[in-house]
């Protein structure tokens, strides 16, 4: 951002706006997790690695496979085939 000729106060008052949008949505989240049903915080939660995914493909491997070209993607489907072994224990 810095190069793209943003300010200091800009960067960081971006940046502080994320975070406390973010701790806000978590309050919320932790209150309503109560009164929703399962359902609803089921798709909510694939709602939220949905983008988490998105983020990783959109940011993470374009680099990935410019620097290690044939093992991408069986890291990556390695990488998502662990954690997904891991959140169902």
């Amino acid at each position: 951002m810095r190069k793209a000729g943003r300010t200091p106060l800009y960067i960081f008052g971006l940046w502080g706006g994320i975070a406390v949008l973010s701790a806000a949505a978590a309050m919320l989240g932790f209150t309503l997790s109560d009164v929703l049903s399962a359902s609803v915080l089921a798709a909510i939660i694939a709602l939220a690695a949905g983008a988490i995914l998105t983020m990783i493909a959109d940011t993470m491997i374009p680099e990935a496979f410019e620097n290690a070209h044939l093992v991408t993607g069986l890291v990556t489907v390695a990488g998502f085939l662990t954690a997904f072994a891991l959140s169902t224990m």
